[in-house]
């Protein structure tokens, strides 16, 4: 059953900490608020985290859909309790939606990530582009994947507009109804990997999933008519086994990607941009009116697209902010450590005077 869900040899030697404790190793396969199902030796059981986990544990920490965790399982109630999350080998993270700067990891121990869009609707490629700096940024191989390709009539097109912004990112053109592009989908990953799907609200992706496994798991609704979008219908993560033994982590859609720390990811999903930075008469060049600027000179020659430098800089401008909210937040932090430390520090020696 372990082996199934991706156990390896690396996951049983970071279990022999807790092999001791009387704990088990599982994996989670759904993840709603606070309750979780786990795949374990015995098979599926419900779990909640224990009451230390809760209190010691950081949110990011929590468990996620994907994660390995060490449980106390309870085999005749088919319940357990997590105690501990095994380390990650990949984590797709982003902002935490509704303001602030916390971070949500979305899914864990992905060795895909499967950036999912629709050719009903208008491609947004700037979008693209986050999601493919954080897939990047999170270990994981990114693949896109254009649904609804029958809704489309000239979806070819789309495909090399989305192939010229990914640079060697395999693309896919699929349709659920005609079954266009579904098998080259699943044999994009091998057997024993993890696949995440992620993308907006209504782009199809749990219509892939019941694609994929050949059966309908997973709720969908109809598209509407007044504005030719899909409806949001999953509400939890779960992780999937396939037929043919992948594994596929369906999402809810995402309304806003805000970026976490992705700069090694925005490097890479600008390459083009990168590359021609070095080349800039002036080391701090902001690829606007200075003279000299091989970005700008590409973009003159047709070599490179306006857009996507405006991309390219709104990412850039986007870490910076909030690499400034970082340091702001720390200086605070520290500001008041510091102040609790003179008040008590007053306050002792106006009881020595005493």
């Amino acid at each position: 059953m372990l082996n199934t869900y991706g156990w390896s040899e690396t996951l049983q030697q970071q279990f022999q900490t807790y092999a001791t404790c009387e704990l088990a190793p599982g994996r989670v396969i759904v993840q709603q608020r606070g309750l979780y199902v786990l795949a374990t030796g015995i098979g599926d059981v419900t779990a909640r985290l224990s009451g230390r986990f809760v209190h010691e544990a950081d949110a990011g920490v929590h468990p996620v859909a994907g994660d390995w965790v060490a449980a106390a399982i309870r085999p005749d109630e088919a319940t357990a309790t997590i105690a501990h999350v095994l380390p990650r080998r990949s984590a797709f993270i982003r902002k935490a939606a509704g303001g602030g700067h916390m971070a949500q990891v979305v899914a864990a121990n992905v060795d895909v990530a499967f950036i999912v869009a629709s050719l009903n609707g208008d491609i947004n490629a700037r979008r693209i582009e986050r999601y493919l700096a954080t897939a990047w940024d999170s270990r994981a191989a990114p693949i896109i994947v254009l649904t609804k390709a029958d809704l489309c009539h000239d979806h070819a097109a789309h495909v090399a507009r989305i192939e010229a912004i990914a640079f060697g990112v395999p693309v896919h053109a699929v349709s659920v109804a005609t079954g266009q592009g579904l098998a080259a989908v699943g044999e994009s990953f091998a057997i024993g990997q993890t696949a995440v799907l992620l993308g907006s609200s209504g782009v199809g992706k749990s219509s892939l999933v019941n694609a994929l496994c050949g059966a309908a798991l997973m709720a969908t609704q109809a598209i509407r008519e007044d504005d030719a979008r899909g409806r949001h219908t999953t509400t939890h993560r779960q992780l999937i086994l396939l037929p043919n033994g992948r594994l596929v982590l369906d999402t809810p859609g995402m309304r806003e990607l805000g970026l976490w720390e992705v700069d090694a990811g925005v490097a890479t999903t600008f390459a083009d941009i990168e590359a021609l930075a070095p080349l800039c008469r002036f080391k701090d060049c902001t690829h606007g009116p200075e003279p000299g600027c091989a970005v700008q000179a590409a973009i003159a020659g047709g070599g490179l697209d306006q857009g996507r430098l405006r991309s390219y800089v709104k990412l850039q401008r986007e870490l910076a902010r909030d690499a400034r909210k970082d340091q702001s937040a720390a200086r605070t932090a520290v500001r008041k450590i510091a102040q609790r430390h003179d008040r008590g520090y007053r306050a002792r020696r106006t009881f020595e005077d005493d």
